[in-house]
């Protein structure tokens, strides 16, 4: 059976540094035996169908193609349709009434309770906000990612450890759905 996926790459043609060109990211993956390989944007997103290997082994593959390629670590997360159909579709915040620069999605490498985030006093940084979903971190910062202190925090390294984590804005989220749907 085929699966439609999405490689979530993380930290790569951000500042002029790590360049993965989409060209060559969908070069590798079709090398890597993905079929119907299609990349959206330059930030790190590629869609691929798959009739082997499951979300974590896939996420291997790829990281250690992409070292090697490129000469430089990228972390990869992979999740299939379902999954990212899910993640939209539960969003606590109403999407629809925002604006596609307030509201983003951090995807974790595993799940994440709320204890990790324990020590952030939501109340300090309203009106942003954030809820935790199913290996995700739904944000609203109405002042853009850019602008916000929530964010900034919830970045930090000892939050994080251990996990692979990586944000993308709303239109990226919706894209990422429609694009694995197709």
């Amino acid at each position: 059976m085929t699966t439609t996926y999405a490689a979530l790459l993380r930290g790569i043609n951000v500042g002029g540094s790590r360049k993965v060109p989409m060209a060559d990211l969908r070069t590798l993956l079709t090398d890597l035996g993905l079929d119907d390989v299609r990349t959206h944007l330059q930030s790190g997103q590629a869609v691929f169908a798959s009739g082997h290997g499951d979300e974590e082994s896939l996420a291997g593959e790829i990281a250690r193609a992409l070292e090697e390629r490129f000469g430089f670590g990228v972390d990869v997360i992979v999740r299939d349709h379902a999954y990212l159909r899910a993640i939209a579709d539960a969003c606590p915040f109403p999407a629809a009434d925002l604006e596609p620069k307030q509201l983003h999605v951090t995807y974790f490498s595993a799940p994440v309770t709320p204890d990790r985030f324990a020590e952030i006093g939501q109340e300090a940084y309203l009106p942003e906000e954030f809820r935790l979903g199913d290996r995700a971190l739904y944000l609203y910062a109405p002042n853009g990612l850019g602008r916000s202190k929530l964010a900034e925090h919830l970045s930090k390294p000892r939050i994080n450890k251990g996990l692979i984590a990586t944000t993308r804005n709303w239109n990226t989220v919706v894209k990422l759905v429609e694009m694995t749907g197709a």
